[in-house]
């Protein structure tokens, strides 16, 4: 692949994360120039394919609903098509085209992550917390896979970590979007423990039951805490400037959860975030991390994480 700019790809994927996440757009900024050129066009494909797949543009709704399993199989074919060198006339397919074949990008990790939006257009329902760590894993932390395939990591020990993290992420986003998601049909708690709070999956956004789902969420938030913390712990084995940035977006991320939890019964009063004076900090404390991450050793992976699918199937 050419190491030229395209700086129409360039402009649509930024355009695309500064709507699509603020959160990930800030930390974004901090990788050096082709880094941060090839992580916000992969970004672009995945938001692409969400929007696609959910009749959306740039994650808000559309006055028209698609035929999803249609559109989910013209994704893989188009996919499929980037992978074999074909001419993308899609912005966000041309993007994703450069990226993977650049960086290498295991296809099997571009096609679980299309996975994950099958389980959606499937309406797939998660019994258990490991149900739910599964659709994390193929909305997410196959994409955590993917961008620290872009910074140049190959150790399967290091990838574990980047999971990890796109679980902790994705714990994180359904805690926080409980009640908007409901309101699309779809739950992505485990009904093990909405059996336990006492609300019915088709309940769970009515408002006499927000006590009972703030313990939910508060739950769910807490277990994303091992895996933000084994995430860490993979940092100091990337670029300065992307562990900056990804040190950056684990410290916003998490703040989010910190919100969510604090705001108990409230949570889903207004969508939670961080202020912009909070971003700052964090930014600093990320930087902070990232410098003294190369002072540390890094400690073994937790017994008992969740364990990507992945590494079978790609001997990573």
């Amino acid at each position: 692949m050419s190491a030229q700019v395209n700086p129409t790809l360039l402009q649509h994927a930024t355009t695309t994360i500064n709507v699509g996440s603020k959160s990930f757009a800030a930390a974004a900024r901090l990788f050096d120039p082709a880094t941060r050129r090839s992580v916000l066009m992969l970004y672009a494909w995945c938001r692409h394919c969400d929007d696609v797949v959910d009749g959306q543009e740039l994650g808000f709704n559309t006055a028209t609903r698609p035929d999803a399993a249609r559109e989910l199989a013209l994704l893989r074919e188009q996919t499929r098509l980037a992978y074999a060198g074909a001419t993308m006339a899609d912005p966000a397919f041309a993007a994703f085209q450069e990226v993977a074949l650049r960086h290498a990008i295991p296809p099997k990790f571009a096609f679980d992550h299309l996975d994950g939006f099958a389980m959606d257009v499937a309406d797939a329902r998660y019994e258990s917390i490991d149900d739910t760590l599964r659709y994390c894993y193929h909305v997410a932390g196959v994409v955590g896979l993917m961008m620290a395939s872009i910074m140049g990591v190959h150790d399967p020990r290091v990838l574990d970590r980047a999971c990890d993290l796109g679980l902790a992420f994705q714990l994180t986003n359904i805690a926080r979007d409980i009640v908007e998601d409901a309101g699309m049909g779809r739950c992505y708690l485990p009904a093990q423990w909405l059996r336990e709070a006492g609300i019915a999956p088709d309940e769970v956004a009515l408002p006499r039951h927000r006590a009972a789902l703030a313990q939910v969420a508060a739950r769910l938030v807490d277990y994303a805490e091992p895996y933000y913390d084994s995430a860490a712990a993979g940092i100091a084995a990337l670029p300065l400037r992307s562990a900056w940035a990804i040190a950056t977006a684990r410290y916003v991320y998490r703040q989010i959860g910190i919100e969510v939890k604090r705001r108990g019964a409230h949570a889903w009063d207004a969508r939670a975030g961080t202020s912009k004076a909070a971003k700052l900090w964090l930014l600093g404390k990320g930087g902070v991390r990232a410098l003294t991450s190369r002072l540390r050793s890094a400690p073994m992976r937790p017994d008992g994480l969740w364990q990507r699918p992945a590494v079978a199937a790609t001997g990573a």
